[in-house]
């Protein structure tokens, strides 16, 4: 009896210690992760102060005097000649064959900018065209459009070599805006130096892109 009563506790005490090393063996679960604070908001950047009057009127009087800057640097170009004819799709006026006022006419274009200007005849209908002559044909690299008004119509630039072919250098959707800094805007198309001569340009005008009259005042071609 006193012998099956030991052989009881040994068998007990070593399922003891089995089962307090299984324990000990297991992993102990990892920690939860501290949490973490969430990043602060940036600060709202400061409201920038209201300009005066003065400021404002300064502000406009330097803008206007870039814009004679620039425009002054055009028209006093060396390698720029001015329009020496013009023709057109139509001018305004002309419907049902009417002659139209003289005052809207091609020829106005030709020369320097002045206060003339060539005035289509349709606001929001197909395309127009001016096609403009120079003097001397040259290897071009620019032409200036100068518009008084519906510069966002340009869709099409093309220049005409001496022997009268037609290469198109330029076409799409115009970015030109109206320039308000001054009473004219300039449309700049700069490109490769032509390996032909250039004798003649031709401004294409999208009407519906600018739903009003368009008026062209001078046109520039820049080359050697």
């Amino acid at each position: 009896m006193k012998h099956l009563t030991l052989t009881a506790l040994i068998a007990s005490t070593l399922a003891l210690s089995a089962c307090g090393k299984k324990h000990a063996d297991e992993p102990k679960p990892a920690p939860a992760p501290a949490p973490v604070a969430a990043a602060p908001a940036p600060a709202p950047a400061p409201a920038p102060a209201d300009l005066s009057d003065a400021d404002r009127e300064r502000a406009h009087k330097q803008a206007q005097l870039d814009y004679a800057t620039m425009e002054d640097k055009y028209i006093n170009d060396p390698r720029a000649q001015w329009a020496a004819g013009a023709t057109a799709s139509s001018t305004f006026g002309d419907d049902n064959g009417k002659k139209p006022s003289e005052s809207s006419m091609p020829a106005r274009v030709v020369g320097p900018v002045d206060d003339g200007t060539w005035t289509n005849n349709h606001q929001d209908i197909g395309f127009d065209w001016l096609e403009t002559t120079f003097a001397k044909p040259v290897s071009a690299t620019e032409v200036r459009v100068v518009f008084n008004k519906g510069v966002e119509a340009i869709s099409k630039l093309e220049l005409q070599d001496t022997e009268g072919k037609w290469n198109t250098v330029w076409s799409g959707l115009a970015e030109a805006k109206s320039d308000e800094r001054g009473r004219r805007t300039w449309f700049v198309k700069t490109f490769e130096k032509t390996p032909y001569k250039v004798k003649a340009v031709k401004v294409t005008l999208a009407n519906n892109v600018f739903t009003n009259y368009k008026e062209i005042n001078a046109v520039q071609l820049v080359g050697d």
